[in-house]
């Protein structure tokens, strides 16, 4: 009985052995890359909040009387009264619902322009500084604030609303730094250099996004900058980044990379996924999108609930 005892015993620590083994093989650790994964969620949530303000502020300047009241931003109020020398200042103040009620915004977006330009000329530009503009998406809770200083250029000239009347496409530009403020209280200084195409009609807009920016080796970057973990990181755009106004302006299509060299990791963004991992086809609207992570010589895929 004692031999069997023994013999048992160490049967079953053979067993577990092996069993411990096998599992090493089998699921061997992979690097972390929850970092990778916050940079795309905080970039796209920086997107979106930086593109709804701009979208305002080309909005009411195509107004053309900077007194009417027809171009107003939804949950917001204008004071256009200050003028000094030959640049006239605009404070659009935030505390309230974007129009179709998906977002609640607060802070001011400050636009100084000068006397007599129009916006709908050709090469039109105005600076634009966002003064603790917080973006709260309803659907998800979450906010992002934004404090800035940045350039905004019409390229093309002409004006949104007349996309479908003889105008095709409209190209704004917007370059700058800014300090973003994420859901957990922590700041990251980042630069932006974001080129946007209007297309189509509006309340059906395409708006394409592309990168002119550089720094170093790097070109093409849309923004750049320190992640919340401390690390700096280059973010290109390899295919233009689609968005639809039908769909809440989220991305249904394009390739985003992400590098951060200082830890050998980088990953590749792909839009335009619905619930089931798959890619939206027709006139669906997305809710992820995919993250191709690769650090150190390992690499992993993930899916990604829009924030």
């Amino acid at each position: 009985m004692r031999f069997f005892r023994v013999s048992a015993t160490a049967f079953l620590m053979t067993g577990l052995f092996f069993t411990g083994c096998n599992k090493e093989k089998t699921n061997p650790a992979s690097p972390d890359s929850s970092s990778l994964q916050q940079l795309a969620m905080d970039e796209v949530s920086e997107q979106a909040a930086s593109d709804e303000s701009m979208y305002d502020v080309s909005n009411f300047l195509s107004g053309g009387d900077l007194k009417s009241t027809e171009m107003l931003p939804c949950g917001a109020t204008v004071d256009s009264t200050q003028i000094i020398n030959d640049t006239i200042t605009i404070f659009i103040t935030y505390d309230g619902y974007n129009c179709n009620g998906t977002r609640y915004r607060t802070g001011q977006v400050e636009i100084k322009k000068q006397v007599g330009m129009r916006w709908f000329q050709a090469g039109a530009t105005v600076m634009v500084k966002h003064i603790d503009f917080t973006i709260t998406r309803i659907r998800t809770g979450k906010s992002i604030t934004i404090n800035s200083n940045k350039t905004f250029q019409n390229v093309s000239g002409g004006i949104i609303r007349l996309l479908g009347h003889g105008v095709t496409s409209i190209v704004h530009r917007l370059w700058g730094s800014e300090t973003v403020t994420f859901p957990d209280n922590t700041s990251r200084n980042w630069e932006v250099a974001r080129q946007t195409t209007f297309t189509g009609v509006p309340g059906q807009l395409l708006m394409t996004i592309d990168g002119f920016g550089s720094s170093g080796e790097y070109n093409n970057l849309v923004v750049w900058g320190v992640n919340r973990n401390g690390e700096n990181f280059y973010t290109r755009i390899e295919q233009p980044v689609v968005h639809r106004q039908f769909c809440d302006m989220d991305p249904v299509s394009g390739i985003k990379v992400h590098q951060i060299p200082a830890d050998s990791k980088s990953a590749t963004i792909t839009y335009g996924y619905n619930s089931d991992n798959q890619p939206v086809t027709g006139d669906e609207c997305p809710t992820k999108f995919r993250v191709d992570w690769e650090k150190n010589g390992q690499s992993g895929t993930v899916y990604l609930w829009l924030p």
